[in-house]
């Protein structure tokens, strides 16, 4: 997955924002760069597990859908545990297509990593940060 750096930056802030709440969003992208977020609301208000808000979530798929983007992945924050999926992450899982990036504040680090996830084989893949020319 690429992705700009300020995308990055910005979902982070958004995880530390949100904390102890995970956070959660879109990733959407255009030739394959990631280059714009949604920040959506988590109603589940948990520490463990996140929905999105469902207008929010057909918003930003309509929003970017009309700026010629794809959403490409979701993403969540674990503020308390690894940047990996959970089993409940695994199970919820449900387009093969979308990645999931999971951002982790665990023990005070920033962690960011991206998975496939199709049934129940979870694959990382590698996140190439992309600079601003």
């Amino acid at each position: 997955m690429k992705i700009k750096r300020e995308i990055i930056e910005k979902i982070i802030l958004h995880a530390k924002k949100d904390a102890p709440v995970e956070a959660c969003g879109y990733l959407a992208q255009k030739d394959d760069i990631v280059i714009r977020h949604y920040e959506l609301t988590n109603v589940d208000k948990s520490n463990e597990h996140f929905s999105f808000d469902p207008h929010e979530q057909f918003q930003a798929v309509k929003d970017a859908r009309a700026g010629g983007l794809e959403v490409c992945a979701a993403y969540h924050s674990h503020p308390h545990s690894p940047a990996r999926p959970s089993n409940e992450d695994i199970k919820l899982a449900y387009d093969p297509q979308l990645r999931y990036v999971i951002i982790s504040l665990a023990n005070g680090k920033e962690e960011v990593r991206s998975f496939k996830i199709n049934d129940t084989h979870v694959e990382q893949e590698t996140i190439e940060v992309i600079d601003d020319d």
